[in-house]
């Protein structure tokens, strides 16, 4: 069956390719979602609305689902692994100042926002992050935030609802590494210490591609920016 794409030609979600291909990153390399002038509408309204948080659901129930069907070993030694920014706590206030993803990241605003502590928790992932504790996972947190914002993080995680994480490992200043290869690294040096990794949770690709995968991931969506 073939499909006439010039009858669709006039639709903006279908001229910014915003969802799909800034999600699904075919757009690569990307810094900013699509410049049309319809992009930062469409991008808003889906996280705004009702799309996102049915779509952060499903992603909670399956992980939840897959968390329950684990046989744990029992020795302390099974980790879920989790990103924060957008996975756990959200940036989306900050974005919302800033274009949902139509302007250029600015990392000095960034890291200011961040100092303020007051990202909102994800309650899906809340949910999630409570049951893998209750289940009797160990929690282990992976972000690309800077070590010098580990007061404002560990504040911000807290006030958010999450407590009772085993580890939280931040990066140092900036060593010219992607995302990809410093979670790699970080996700190797988790199993050599004998950890399994059965889970981990994350919104960019860069969370969960590269070396030493989990044996499951899930992926939440964010179509505002790209890390790779």
């Amino acid at each position: 069956m073939e499909i006439e794409l010039k009858e669709f030609g006039q639709e903006p979600q279908l001229k910014c390719t915003g969802r799909f291909a800034v999600e699904t990153n075919n757009l690569s390399p990307w810094k900013t979602i699509p410049p049309a002038p319809a992009c930062a509408s469409y991008v808003k309204d889906y996280m705004t609305g009702r799309g996102y948080c049915i779509d952060l659901e499903k992603v909670s129930q399956e992980a939840i689902a897959y968390a329950r069907s684990v046989q744990l070993v029992g020795d302390g030694k099974d980790v879920w692994v989790f990103d924060i920014d957008d996975t756990l706590l959200s940036t989306l206030p900050y974005y919302a100042e800033h274009g949902y993803g139509s302007e250029a990241f600015n990392g000095r605003d960034f890291d200011k926002w961040v100092n303020k502590a007051i990202s909102p928790a994800i309650e899906s992932s809340l949910k999630l992050y409570e049951e893998v504790l209750r289940l009797g996972f160990k929690v282990f947190l992976l972000s690309g935030r800077k070590e010098r914002r580990r007061g404002a993080t560990v504040k911000n995680l807290k006030n958010a609802g999450f407590q009772n994480w085993d580890r939280l490992t931040l990066s140092l200043d900036d060593d010219g590494k992607t995302s990809t290869l410093y979670k790699s690294e970080k996700r190797t040096e988790i199993a050599n210490e004998g950890y399994r990794i059965l889970g981990n949770s994350g919104d960019q690709w860069s969370d969960i591609l590269g070396s030493s995968p989990s044996k499951r991931s899930f992926k939440l969506p964010n179509p505002m920016y790209y890390i790779p």
